[in-house]
């Protein structure tokens, strides 16, 4: 069969307060799309929306319509208007029916439904699963069918309602509707959008090679969004990890550079989440509980508490317990000094940013040289391990969830490509950043000049191209 020009018109039909709104938003990835509100009769009017391809080409026409309410008393009215006898087809008896005075008085919003699906090549009925199967519901699937276009229910809330899902298969296939497909608008899969358009594949045969066009182009979509995602993450990285400010050897002053120390950081690391949210076409409120920087702790808990460190399960030694803490290490910068030994020492003194005792004093006054103030390894691992888990509760998120991101359940986030995976196991495994991830910001704390929130960043290709590294590093475990 040749393919059909133009897009593709499809009708998002159901019973009242079922997800059909929540639908387009979610396909649309657009939160500002329609109104969701939990009552019924929201949707009042029929709207209208594109699904485009990256490059603007529009594949499909979505028609949000009211939600039918009333389909036993229009059967019941059809069969005065037409009785059986008179043999006429589903859609005349349909043409007949919005011809009538009660198109525009009793059964209005019905009409509505099913003057919009008169003018589409499909319909997708959206169910809550969550429902139980009544009577009200093959009424509304028989008037629909006579509209003589094809019909593919959508299974929404999935994701918490397994139960209901056998119950109603069963019930659509007594009426002949066997193809379905799984879609929870709050948490869709993440093929979720790619299996709707191969289940539509099926039955729009004339369409089906627009409709795999526009499958190719959303999975290239995703791509991108992880690619630029992992970007992000490697950037901010490499901010932290090359960061490194002057700190004299008093004690009230390292405490002040410390506490700077941990405000740019903070900063960063809140434009970081910003940006990915606005990349994945979410509004701040998806993340409720991370307020502006300074305004109190964030994620549920400040990034240089030992306790959020302990909640993604990044573990230190005991020597290193204070400094963790802190989430600073005074490098110490002499001649003769390596690389490895000024991280060591640094590690070793990282209590000295709290009350430089006379230990601490000692150690450090025994070094002729300058000293510096640096993000410690662990905190650099819970930076990369919170924008990695935010970044899979946002591909795992549907933009009808009205709910904002829970900060405390980041860390159990389970990999996407270990199913059935235990949130024990998925925090184990990632309590550090992966080992080529380490070893690169090894090397970016050799150039504290990379730091845009550094006391002098300069522009180096060298440093975009060890961002592009670590992004695709972290790529690797997305």
């Amino acid at each position: 069969m040749t393919e059909a020009p133009g897009p593709i018109d499809l009708a998002v039909v159901g019973h009242t307060n079922t997800g059909k709104t929540s639908l387009l938003r979610t396909l649309l990835r657009d939160e500002s799309f329609g109104e969701v509100e939990d009552r019924p009769g929201t949707t009042r009017h029929v709207e209208s929306a594109q699904l485009l391809t990256e490059t603007g080409q529009a594949i499909l026409v979505l028609r949000d319509t009211p939600g039918l309410e009333d389909a036993m008393g229009v059967l019941d009215y059809l069969d005065q208007l037409t009785p059986p006898q008179a043999r006429h087809d589903g859609p005349e008896r349909i043409r007949r029916l919005l011809d009538s005075p009660e198109a525009a008085g009793r059964f209005e919003q019905e009409c509505r439904v099913l003057s919009t699906l008169l003018k589409t090549d499909a319909a997708l009925y959206v169910i809550d699963i969550r429902d139980p199967v009544l009577p009200k519901h093959r009424d509304e699937l028989m008037l629909l069918a006579a509209c003589g276009r094809p019909i593919l229910p959508v299974l929404n809330f999935t994701r918490t309602a397994q139960s209901g899902m056998v119950a109603w298969r069963e019930a659509l296939a007594r009426l002949g509707l066997h193809a379905t497909v799984d879609f929870d608008t709050v948490a869709p899969a993440l093929d979720g959008a790619g299996q709707l358009l191969d289940r539509l594949a099926l039955m729009l045969d004339s369409h089906a090679a627009a409709l795999q066009t526009l499958r190719a182009d959303l999975d290239q979509q995703r791509l991108r969004r992880l690619q630029d995602a992992t970007r992000l993450i490697a950037d901010l990285l490499v901010d932290a990890a090359a960061l490194r400010l002057p700190c004299p050897q008093e004690p009230a002053d390292m405490a002040a550079i410390t506490q700077g120390l941990r405000t740019r950081i903070r900063d960063r690391e809140q434009a970081c989440v910003q940006t990915l949210l606005k990349r994945y076409r979410f509004s701040k409120a998806a993340f409720a509980h991370h307020p502006l920087p300074l305004e109190g702790e964030r994620w549920g808990m400040d990034l240089f508490h030992p306790e959020a460190l302990r909640t993604f399960g990044i573990q230190v030694g005991k020597g290193m317990a204070t400094g963790a803490m802190a989430g600073a290490s005074l490098d110490v910068l002499t001649g003769g000094l390596s690389l490895g030994a000024a991280t060591l020492l640094g590690a070793a003194i990282g209590g000295v940013w709290q009350g430089a005792g006379q230990w601490g004093r000692r150690l450090a006054n025994r070094l002729s040289g300058h000293t510096e103030m640096t993000v410690d390894d662990p905190v650099l691992d819970l930076l990369g391990l919170r924008q990695l888990a935010l970044v899979r509760a946002l591909e795992c998120r549907g933009h009808a969830a009205m709910e904002p991101i829970d900060s405390e359940v980041l860390a159990r986030i389970a990999s996407p490509d270990e199913a059935g995976a235990t949130a024990e196991a998925s925090t184990e495994r990632l309590r550090r950043l992966p080992p080529d991830v380490q070893r690169l910001l090894d090397e970016v704390r050799c150039h504290p000049d990379w730091s845009s929130i550094g006391e002098a960043p300069v522009p180096d290709v060298r440093r975009e191209s060890q961002v592009g590294a670590i992004a695709r590093a972290l790529f690797a475990v997305l």
